[in-house]
């Protein structure tokens, strides 16, 4: 199967959108993730053998359920507020109720370890700002982790945000790792759109799109003047090769950015 690196993903009647799974043509990501829509009152239940799972919250309000533990959590928009998130290890039934509309993504995993439910919240993972003033101050961004291997050493995954603000650059300076990685768009208009660079390739980003980086591949991209742009980013370790931000190997064309005077 022809391996494909943009999706322009719709949500089924039943609203769940696919982004990549272990089958389908982004099978290179090595993760199942999807989006789902849920109207008030809908409940969802999730269960997997073999598997990790990740439930973070987009937009609206919750009840986690889990562990014989109900947490209710409110997010107006990934605008606004921080990330809620449950990382679950394989064999952990979840159920979500919606107590709203809701917008849901669920990242999951081939994992066997056993590791204690954890619900990240936004104090878990700050939003802090990176590259401030450098490049002309046009790669300014928000970002947060909600974990990676150094705060979750039993997870297969990384799981993190990013908020562009208008114009601005993220993934910048061009960069590449060996691990694969996905990026999943939101915008806070309708018309929002950026640019997502796969090496020599060009995509537009609109709301719901996603990115799928493989290995090694260069991957800058940029949001247009006007529009915030949201990406949850999503990478997976390799066995023996996890990611870490010293995997993050920047192009050599150009380090030189770093010492410019703009």
């Amino acid at each position: 199967m022809e391996q494909k690196l943009f999706g322009y993903p719709d949500f089924d009647e039943n609203g769940e959108e696919i982004l990549s799974t272990y089958d389908n043509e982004y099978s290179d990501m090595m993760m199942d993730v999807r989006v789902y829509q849920m109207k008030e009152n809908e409940v969802r239940t999730f269960y997997r053998e073999g598997e990790e799972s990740a439930f973070l919250l987009l937009s609206g309000k919750i009840e986690y359920r889990y562990d014989d533990q109900v947490k209710e959590v409110y997010r107006k928009d990934v605008f606004t507020d921080g990330p809620y998130a449950l990382h679950v290890c394989t064999g952990v039934k979840v159920e979500i109720q919606a107590l709203s509309n809701v917008l849901l993504l669920v990242q999951r995993t081939k994992n066997d370890t056993v590791f204690d439910c954890k619900l990240y919240t936004p104090e878990d993972a700050p939003w802090g700002y990176s590259c401030v003033g450098k490049f002309g101050n046009v790669a300014k961004r928000r970002v947060n982790t909600i974990f990676d291997k150094d705060i979750a050493p039993w997870s297969n995954m990384v799981l993190g945000e990013v908020l562009n603000d208008p114009g601005n650059w993220s993934g910048y300076l061009p960069h590449r790792h060996p691990q694969p990685e996905l990026y999943y768009f939101k915008f806070d208009r309708p018309e929002g759109f950026g640019a997502s660079f796969i090496d020599d390739q060009v995509f537009k980003s609109v709301d719901n799109s996603f990115s799928a980086i493989t290995p090694e591949a260069l991957h800058p991209q940029v949001c247009a003047p006007g529009f915030q742009m949201y990406t949850c980013w999503m990478i997976r370790h390799l066995d023996g090769n996890p990611w870490l931000q010293s995997t993050r190997n920047e192009d050599e064309r150009y380090i030189w950015l770093h010492n410019a005077n703009f």
